[in-house]
C-alpha cells in the first residue's frame, strides 16, 4: 500500500510540472495542454501546445516533448520513459507514443471527443499493435480540466466581444455611407 501512495505522490508531482507547461501555453493564447517526459526519476523533456504559435497542426505538447526527449537521448526509443500530459492524448499523439515505445502514460483530464487512452477509444493498449503503454488516468483531473474549461470560456467571451465590436463598426460604417 505504501508503494502505491508513493506512486500517487510521484504522479502528482510530475503532473504539476505538466500543468506548469500548460499554463505557459495559456499565457500565449494556446490551448493549455502541457507535457513532461520522465526517465529514471528525472524530467528529460517538457513542452506545451504551440499549434497557433508555430502554425502547425502537429505542434501538440506530447509530440513536442517526445521530439525533445529523442533529441536529448539520441534515440527514438523511449522504452523506459513515462509521459505525463494534462489532457488525454489524441489519435496522432497516441500513435507517436506507441511508435516511440513509451512505457507509461499518465494523464489528467479525459477527452470524450478524441481521447485515445481509454475514453473515446484506447489505441495505447490495443494488442493489435506491437507496443502497448500502461495508462494511468485522472491524475489531478480537476485542476487539468478547470484550466481547459477556463481557457475555452475566455475564448468564447472574447469571440462574442469581437462579434459585438464588428457589428458596432458595421453600423458606424453604414451610418457614414448613408449619411
Amino acid at each position: 500500500m505504501r508503494r502505491m501512495l508513493q506512486n500517487v505522490d510521484q504522479n502528482e508531482t510530475y503532473m504539476i510540472e505538466a500543468i506548469k507547461e500548460a499554463k505557459k501555453a495559456q499565457e500565449i493564447m494556446e490551448v493549455p495542454i502541457g507535457s513532461v517526459i520522465v526517465l529514471n526519476g528525472e524530467i528529460i523533456a517538457r513542452a506545451h501546445n504551440l499549434r497557433e504559435h508555430n502554425q502547425s497542426s502537429i505542434a501538440h505538447a506530447e509530440l513536442m516533448a517526445i521530439d525533445q526527449a529523442c533529441q536529448s537521448l539520441g534515440t527514438w526509443r523511449l522504452e523506459d520513459a513515462v509521459l505525463y500530459v494534462t489532457l488525454e492524448p489524441c489519435p496522432m499523439c497516441a500513435g507517436a507514443i506507441m511508435l516511440s515505445r513509451i512505457k507509461k502514460v499518465v494523464y489528467g483530464a479525459k477527452d470524450p471527443k478524441g481521447g485515445c487512452a481509454g475514453t473515446f477509444m484506447n489505441l495505447l493498449q490495443d494488442d493489435r499493435f506491437n507496443h502497448q503503454s500502461e495508462v494511468v488516468s485522472g491524475v489531478l483531473e480537476k485542476e487539468c480540466g478547470e484550466l481547459l474549461s477556463a481557457f475555452f470560456k475566455g475564448l468564447r467571451l472574447r469571440k462574442k466581444e469581437e462579434k459585438k465590436q464588428r457589428k458596432k463598426q458595421l453600423e458606424i460604417d453604414e451610418g457614414i455611407n448613408n449619411g
